[in-house]
């Protein structure tokens, strides 16, 4: 049975975490993982990778503890070794990848979450954090660097010694969420269908899904390498996607007064 199950269409590839009770992940979820975001990687007719967990409790709650108890140091290297490898590869994938936080998301959960470009969550969905210190280890899945990226230094630090648990509304006033959700922006409509409405936005033909995933690998890698290479880098992106039909479509309905109708090339 599939750990990630993974469907794909209108632009969209939805990759679900599936692991009852928790969606815990093992080295087998994590290969299903790296393996269905290659794969969305690489299809033309992707634009937006949306990822969620199964059911309404759990997004991720992290590593199964079990395999940690009874596997060797070497076989725990390597395991948090290609798990970084995957969530580098969410990071660098230049097309958009939303975390759609349907329940509790904790540990290594939402290190799997970071890596995503915007977290949107279900109002009283459940906890966010990283408690791996009540486990005597720290968050080892780039908690330690994504989370103090994103809200910063100290209070990373305080999160982590602290290995308390916020709530997802806690969540989104220090920038580790995006947004919210609560019954009136859902409108009626289950969360996860929201979400999907959500990131066909970024897809053709309302967007130019080039020029959405080039700003992502600007804003990803750019910080990280200084302001001068940052620079160089978004020049470089800038003058892949002036040769796009994207941008001259853009720029002649801009002129023409008329909406842009992008196809994604």
């Amino acid at each position: 049975m599939a750990k990630v199950d993974v469907s794909a269409s209108g632009g969209l590839c939805l990759l679900t975490l599936n692991e009852p009770p928790a969606n815990t992940y093992s080295y087998e979820m994590m290969r299903e993982l790296d393996a269905a975001l290659l794969d969305a990687r690489m299809n033309r007719s992707v634009h937006v990778i949306v990822v969620t967990g199964a059911g309404d409790k759990f997004f991720c709650a992290g590593a199964t503890i079990g395999m940690l108890k009874d596997a060797d140091p070497d076989f725990k290297y390597y395991f948090c070794l290609h798990a970084n490898e995957t969530l580098n590869r969410f990071e660098q994938t230049p097309k958009l990848v939303i975390a759609a936080l349907n329940g509790h998301t904790v540990g290594g959960g939402l290190e799997v979450a970071m890596a995503a470009d915007l977290r949107i969550a279900r109002k009283d969905a459940g906890k966010i954090g990283l408690p791996e210190v009540m486990l005597g280890v720290l968050p080892g899945t780039g908690g330690t660097q994504r989370l103090a990226r994103l809200v910063g230094k100290a209070r990373a630090i305080d999160l982590m010694v602290s290995g308390r648990l916020m709530s997802m509304e806690d969540a989104v006033t220090i920038g580790l969420v995006t947004e919210v959700w609560d019954d009136a922006k859902l409108a009626g409509r289950p969360f996860l269908d929201a979400v999907l409405d959500y990131a066909r936005q970024f897809c053709p033909p309302h967007r130019a899904s080039l020029a959405v995933g080039r700003i992502k690998r600007a804003v990803q890698s750019g910080p990280e390498a200084g302001l001068g290479e940052g620079l160089a880098i978004e020049r470089e992106l800038q003058q892949l996607l002036f040769q796009s039909d994207d941008a001259k479509e853009g720029i002649a309905a801009n002129l023409e007064k008329r909406k842009a109708k992008f196809t994604g090339s």
